[in-house]
């Protein structure tokens, strides 16, 4: 009979497997990381930037980005088979029509299906705190049991006042860590000063999400900018990347601001070169 745990490793460390993980979705020499989401399927559809996955994962990929966000039913369709390695964080939550979210498969099926971490998204603050914490809870337990990194995307809802926001995201971002988030995804809180707040009371790192799509690209990249100046460990953007008509040269902008630390002015020359473009998958670009 067969006493071994997942976690019975070779030489007693018994968080091995979660650092070669996480090494594949973070930059090994920066210890930072640019993620691109591409779950937006469920919520909102299959939006422009995402009809064809493995032509965005492919760019993305070129691009330079560390890791994509996808579900698990559309691993299949954006692996490549080919071309340049990209992370895969595999989405344990959907997104109801609603705006609710749901836990739609497990830690467990992750790691069949090849994941290198996993994510949740985790309301925090409303009328569902108590099951999503719960969630967040039952998550951690299992991928503490497979050395599987998790990343917890933690949603503090919106309230006006400025003061009270601030608290409740300094609070959800301490609440991921409490849960045993190994890393925490949250909402930029406006300027370098704030989010910096935000960070220093997450003993774990945090990566800002882009959100909405910014009007304009000097916008979103001094956003990212100010995120890495606060202390952050990267960013997570989706449709200020895929939405994007270079969506690849996006990605190596906010890939040279995250790693190599440029300024905006820099990063924006990179958005007037060649569109990095996929013409393994389709002849010619989607966007």
């Amino acid at each position: 009979m067969c006493d071994f745990q997942p976690n019975d490793l070779v030489g007693g460390d018994e968080m091995l497997g979660k650092k070669i993980r996480m090494e594949r979705v973070m930059d090994r020499n920066t210890r930072k990381t640019v993620m691109v989401p591409l779950i937006h399927g469920v919520g909102m559809g299959p939006i422009e930037g995402i009809k064809d996955i493995r032509n965005t994962v492919d760019v993305v990929s070129l691009g330079g980005a560390n890791a994509v966000i996808l579900h698990k039913g559309i691993v299949a369709a954006g692996h490549r088979r080919g071309g340049k390695d990209i992370g895969l964080i595999l989405h344990l939550t959907a997104t109801l029509e609603n705006g609710k979210q749901t836990l739609v498969t497990d830690v467990e099926e992750a790691v069949i299906i090849g994941a290198d971490a996993v994510s949740v998204r985790v309301d925090v603050g409303g009328p569902d705190e108590g099951s999503m914490l719960k969630l967040l809870g039952q998550v951690s337990r299992d991928a503490f049991k497979w050395g599987m990194p998790l990343y917890a995307l933690m949603d503090p809802g919106r309230v006006k006042e400025k003061d009270k926001q601030l608290k409740n995201m300094m609070r959800a971002a301490r609440v991921g860590a409490e849960m045993g988030a190994d890393l925490v995804r949250i909402p930029y809180s406006g300027s370098a000063e704030s989010f910096k707040e935000v960070v220093s009371v997450c003993p774990v790192p945090v990566v800002a999400i882009g959100g909405e799509k910014k009007a304009r690209e000097r916008e979103f990249l001094d956003m990212v900018h100010s995120v890495m100046e606060a202390g952050a460990s990267g960013m997570s953007a989706g449709r200020n990347i895929f939405q994007y008509k270079k969506p690849g040269n996006m990605i190596k902008a906010i890939g040279q601001i995250v790693h190599e630390g440029v300024s905006v002015s820099e990063a924006m020359e990179v958005l007037k070169e060649e569109p990095i473009e996929s013409y393994v998958f389709t002849s010619s670009p989607i966007w």
